[in-house]
Formats: C-alpha cells, structure tokens, sequence
C-alpha cells in the first residue's frame, strides 16, 4: 500500500497534465500492461523525450512520482501499444451508411464517386478532422489514409493540416489512377509524389506513401516507377486487390495472370508491398504474400458489408504473412471503430471456417497492434483501456476481454511521442462537440452540390 503520504504527492503530481499538455516526462502506474510473453498484472511505465524510458512491476516511489511532469492512474485499465488502422479514406467520413444493398462497383458509381467529385478542399479538411478524431477516440495512434480526393494540392495539404492538428500518425496513401474514369499523367503523380516526399519532417508524424487505387486502374509501367520512388524515400505501395471476384476476373482477363501474380510479375510485391483486402486470394498467391514478404491489411467488416466475402485469413498466418487490420473507409464500415473490427475479424473466420479455433483472441489483437509490444526504448504510442466496465468485469482472461469484451468507448487515455492526445475518454486537440456541428453544417452543401438526395 502506498503511503497517505505518498498518495498526497500522487493527487498534486496528477493535476499537472491540465496544465501542460506536452510534457515530457509521463508516469503511469497501477495498469495492466501488455507484453507478447505475458501480461504485467500491476506495473508501471516512464516515459521520457517521446520514448518508453522503463517498465517496472509493483507500484512507483515516492521520487518517481515527483520527478514526473505527469502521472496517470491506470487503475482498472489496460495499457498496449496504440492500435494501427492501417487502411481508411477520410472523405467517407461524410458518407456513412451509403452502402445498404450496394455491391462494391454500384456503389461506387451511383454514391461514393458523385460526392468525391464535389468535395471542396475545406470539406476535405473537415471529413479528415472527424475520421482523424474518431480513430484517436478508439485507441489508434497511427492511421493509413488511402487518399482519394486528389483535385487539388490544396485538397491533399488539407488531409496533412488535420492530421498535424489532431497529433496522430498518419501516413497519406496519395491516391492514383492513370487509367479509366479522369486518369492522371505519369508526369503528374510522379512530380506531385516527389514533393510530397521531400517536404516530409524525417520526424515528424504525418508521412506520405503511393496509392495506386487497384490492378485495373493502373498501368503496371507507372506501379514500377511509383513503388520505386517511394522505396527511394523509405515508403511503400498501398493498394486495394482482390476485394471482389469480379476484379479479380478483370484482371485474369487483361492479363492472364491473377492480381497478386501479376505485381509480383511486375517487381513490386514485396516487403514495401502494402495489399488492400485480399479476400479472394488462392494459395498459389499467399505463397507469393509470404515468400515476398509483402504485407496484408484485412478489412473485414467492410468486406462484410458490402457482401465482398471473407478473407482466407488463418491461412495467411498459417504461412506467416504480416497482417495489419483495417476499418476501410466510413462509407463501408461503417465506422472507424478498431476494437469492433477485430472482433468481427474473429468471428468472421470461426464462422466462415465452423471452427471455433480459425483465429486465436492473440492473433486479432496482433493484428491490430501491427504486433507491436511494449518494450523499453519504443515510441511512446500507447492506448489505455478501461475494463471495470458492465462489459468487460468480471475478468478471466485479458486477451479475451480486449477482444470479445471491451468496447472503442471504453478507450480512456491515448498517448502518441509522448504527448497525451486523449485523457479520461475526452480529446485535448479540438473541440468534438463543435467539430460534429460543422460537419453536420457543410454535408447538406456537399449532397446538393453532388446532386445526390438521401
């Protein structure tokens, strides 16, 4: 027990963070803390200068607590490393609840691509601040936007003012097509990208990679030349395959090769190699995913909605293929709610599958973590999560009761470099409430201008 004392010195040290939100030294005690080889029941973590300095068992002294600039109680909580979103589109965020009895391509002509083309560059600003906002109120520290709104500079700085605002990491998956409906030149995309990448802070938060929309929007010629610029700048290749049956059909059509077969074909599948949805991938095919290291992000409540199908995913482990978990975008998901798609993960591949063991509670929770651990010397991405809750108590099993229990809302506190961005269940970069009022303000504009009633 800690002395009266003691918990006098903890209540003053507590108040500090009201006061300045970047300090840079963090305490946080009285966690549960995740690691690969077992949880810490009771321990606590300092961080120092953006990066977890120590991780002890038991509870801190006296001198540790003042020599903090702030200290977190994380009582009745679980502390992991900030969950990775590692495939969204901001611009959806005004476009929830579209897809209702829309298959992929048909709702992508009737809906999605009518209000991308009447996006404003201030629209994109403000869609970017509320999917931004609502990954970091769900524990994401670190969120991949496959950008799609490419009609101006101005439309693409505006998805970067936002993100360094809010403070999260953010990778902008620049969006690209030099085939089909308004194709871009070679010479654009690849001088628009070399800016992009040379204006990027080395340290900074928000970083930038290729997004070549899918297989049948892009020439394999410009994929080569733009998946090697971005390994020049230390990036990767984003890009959505095999999400349908139909596209995989196009491109076995064109090419004579399936998707993934092809890239590889084309020199680009590898470990900078980022592979959107893959649901409809053969065996032959995730042996290339593995043998090229190339990474999977799985979307799998997407891919649910918009009746895709179910990506082979215990497979894809099976062979130890990296995989990341993704929201998509909100116009499919229908949210940016992490924890809600790690569980529909799990139970999409036990079902499917009618086997009760397909993807282990540890698996999902890897998946989301990017497998990441907490480990002394790593940025100070963390993400603390309340389980005294009606949900989550009593408790038998950690693991489980992130995974099937605890819900985004119980997210209380979100720390990225070092910087609490999210402190009893509330941002510290914006205002939510007047963020929601201008949203809701500017999307009738937007259905008007896009001609689209709803």
């Amino acid at each position: 027990m800690i002395l009266q004392q003691d918990q006098s010195i903890l209540l003053m040290a507590e108040e500090v963070w009201c006061k300045n939100r970047m300090t840079e030294k963090i305490l946080i005690h009285n966690g549960k803390i995740y690691q690969a080889a077992g949880w810490l029941d009771s321990g606590y973590i300092q961080i120092e200068d953006k990066k977890i300095k120590s991780i002890h068992p038991g509870k801190p002294d006296a001198e540790t607590i003042m020599h903090a600039d702030q200290v977190i109680n994380a009582s009745g909580m679980a502390i992991l490393p900030g969950f990775v979103n590692g495939h969204s589109h901001f611009s959806q965020s005004f476009m929830r609840g579209l897809a209702d009895g829309r298959p992929l391509l048909q709702w992508l002509k009737e809906l999605i691509w009518p209000l991308q083309s009447a996006f404003s560059a201030d629209d994109m600003y403000l869609a970017s601040l509320l999917g931004l906002a609502e990954n970091l109120h769900g524990g994401v520290t670190h969120v991949v936007d496959h950008h799609k709104i490419t009609h101006t500079l101005q439309h693409t700085e505006a998805v970067k003012r936002a993100a360094e605002e809010i403070g999260i990491r953010c990778t902008i998956a620049r969006a690209w097509s030099d085939r089909g409906n308004n194709p871009e030149s070679a010479s654009a995309i690849l001088d628009e990208m070399e800016n992009w990448y040379a204006d990027q802070e080395i340290s900074g938060k928000v970083k930038f990679a290729s997004g070549p929309l899918t297989p049948w929007r892009c020439t394999g010629e410009l994929m080569q030349k733009t998946h090697a610029q971005a390994v020049k700048y230390g990036s990767f290749t984003h890009i959505h395959v095999s999400e349908t049956l139909d596209e995989v059909e196009m491109t076995v059509k064109e090419t004579g090769l399936r998707p993934v077969a092809w890239l590889d074909q084309l020199g680009i599948l590898d470990e900078n190699a980022q592979i959107v949805h893959a649901v409809w991938v053969d065996d032959a095919e995730m042996d290339l995913l593995r043998d090229r290291n190339a990474q999977v992000v799985h979307c799998p409540v997407s891919n649910a909605v918009l009746g895709s199908g179910i990506a082979p995913v215990a497979k894809m482990l099976d062979r130890r293929i990296r995989i990341h978990l993704g929201t998509d975008g909100s116009a499919s998901n229908d949210t940016q709610d992490s924890m809600e798609n790690m569980k529909i993960a799990i139970c999409l591949a036990r079902a499917a599958h009618q086997d009760a063991a397909n993807l282990s509670n540890e698996q999902a929770l890897r998946m989301l973590l990017a497998n990441r651990d907490i480990t002394v010397d790593m940025d100070a991405d963390l993400t603390m999560v309340r389980l005294d809750t009606l949900r989550s108590a009593p408790i038998h099993d950690l693991t489980a009761a992130i995974t099937l229990c605890a819900h985004s809302e119980d997210v209380d506190t979100v720390i990225v470099a070092g910087e609490t961005l999210m402190k009893d269940g509330k941002l510290t970069t914006i205002d939510e409430d007047v963020l929601i009022k201008e949203c809701t303000i500017v999307l009738q504009s937007l259905k008007k201008r896009a001609g689209i009633e709803l």
